[in-house]
């Protein structure tokens, strides 16, 4: 089994907000992938799809799977984040008071979009973008792919 699904999110676009999601959700049952592995990548599609919107003005988000595994990569070219560490603090949030009033900045987007992931690669530079890499694997036997890190403290597992 091989598919790719590719999708951008347009700059506050917030009323199509979960649409990527959905449309994967709806592409993994058509391929009979396992509900709580659908549950999983959809949620944490919206997570980042909703982050996007918030703080980086839009983005692409591409899903590849394979026989072993779903890989989901979100790019965005905001302007970056400038402490990794302190983002994947739970409740930490630069959301604005726009995103605030519709209940969304609550600080729990990158931590849930790790816990969903068997695994989770984040990479950004301030001023020049985003990319988190996350997969969730289909299988037992499963092996992990080797990506290039530039610095050991920009990437979550």
């Amino acid at each position: 089994m091989n598919a790719s699904f590719s999708y951008k999110v347009k700059q506050d676009d917030f009323t199509n907000m979960g649409h990527v999601s959905s449309d994967v959700r709806k592409n993994l049952n058509k391929m009979k992938i396992d509900h709580e592995i659908i549950r999983r990548v959809s949620t944490a599609i919206y997570h980042g799809e909703i982050n996007m919107l918030i703080h980086a003005g839009g983005g692409n988000i591409d899903v590849h799977i394979t026989d072993k595994c779903i890989t989901m990569t979100l790019e965005d070219k905001g302007p970056g984040i400038e402490n990794i560490a302190e983002a994947l603090t739970d409740g930490y949030s630069t959301a604005n008071k726009k995103a605030r009033s519709m209940g969304f900045g609550q600080g729990t987007g990158l931590t849930a979009m790790k816990q969903l992931s068997d695994e989770m690669q984040l990479y950004s530079e301030p001023g020049i973008g985003t990319t988190l890499i996350m997969k969730v694997f289909l299988t037992d036997d499963w092996e992990v792919d080797n990506y290039a890190n530039e610095e050991e403290d920009d990437t979550v597992e």
